[in-house]
């Protein structure tokens, strides 16, 4: 099973350049049968950082590999410090227009499924029904232990009483839900067992240098199998594992659109990109397509 450990990519091949024009996602969204892939770039609007894109934040910040989490206990609790600041603004995270674009689009039959490379589950609260969460989910903690799987807001409630007073001030906050701190910032937070057998607690994502479990990639390559258009919303497609499910779809001659401001590593496999602000092109979209979509929640 391939890994997730890709951090960069590069290519001796000129990327082709973008476009603005968005009328083959309105024939393509308006035909019905397209897959969504979803990537950091959606979730921009909502106050959730990228990691590749303008302002990105992979130039300085290296996240965090389940080889490192998994044999540092020091390690852990430096994750687990920048996880509980920074949860406190992830989890406040509601879903922009160009979630509530791919919710709206689903409701309306024109959607085979979504697969988002995203943990936040801003798909789901903007009302998508089965998603498929690719690297799994931040509102979850799992044992590695005994397997228990407890709601994050649970585990917040603990670190909050084991950790009184803990209120640093962090340079910045990352996709993946943590917030920069330095060592002094993190000190000596306590980090908290599974409250069912004493196990270590690892959020229920899947890390850098992990794999995604099998049984997930396989639905995925049967959705990507059963549709007639796959439309790319906000990746730059680096890590393997979204961009598999794009060399598949055009392997099998499945058109393949890409919506995303910078340049991607699934361009060659893709009709123009279309470099525009998700947000603003998912809401022209069901414009064009007379699909009224709802306000904020």
């Amino acid at each position: 099973m391939r890994m997730r450990p890709t951090l960069s990519w590069s290519s001796t091949e000129e990327p082709p350049p973008g476009t603005t024009d968005l009328e083959p996602v309105v024939e393509a969204v308006r035909g019905g049968g397209v897959l969504v892939l979803s990537g950091a770039g959606i979730s921009t609007e909502s106050g959730i950082p990228d990691y590749r894109g303008e302002g990105g934040s992979l130039s300085r910040h290296t996240p965090m590999t389940y080889q490192d989490f998994t044999a540092d206990a020091g390690a852990r609790r430096r994750y687990w410090a920048r996880s509980h600041l920074g949860w406190r603004t992830f989890g406040r995270a509601r879903p922009n227009a160009g979630h509530r674009a791919v919710a709206a689009f689903e409701r309306r039959g024109l959607l085979t499924g979504v697969i988002t490379q995203n943990v936040d589950g801003l798909h789901q609260a903007a009302g998508s029904e089965g998603a498929v969460d690719l690297h799994g989910r931040l509102d979850r903690v799992v044992c590695l232990s005994c397997g228990d799987l407890s709601p994050r807001r649970e585990l917040a409630h603990r670190l909050e009483r084991a950790n009184e007073g803990f209120a640093p001030v962090a340079a910045a906050m990352n996709p993946d839900g943590d917030a920069d701190l330095t060592d002094e910032q993190v000190g000596d937070f306590t980090v908290v067992p599974c409250a069912v057998c004493g196990g270590v607690l690892k959020p229920d994502v899947v890390f850098f240098g992990e794999a995604v479990p099998p049984p997930r990639v396989e639905r995925c390559r049967a959705l990507v199998r059963e549709a007639d258009a796959l439309l790319v919303l906000g990746s730059s497609l680096t890590v393997m594992s979204g961009l598999r499910f794009v060399r598949q779809a055009a392997e099998a001659g499945t058109p393949v659109l890409i919506v995303n401001r910078d340049a991607t590593r699934g361009d060659r496999y893709a009709a123009p990109r279309i470099a525009l602000p998700l947000g603003a092109a998912l809401t022209t979209v069901a414009d064009r397509l007379g699909i009224p979509l709802p306000g904020p929640a």
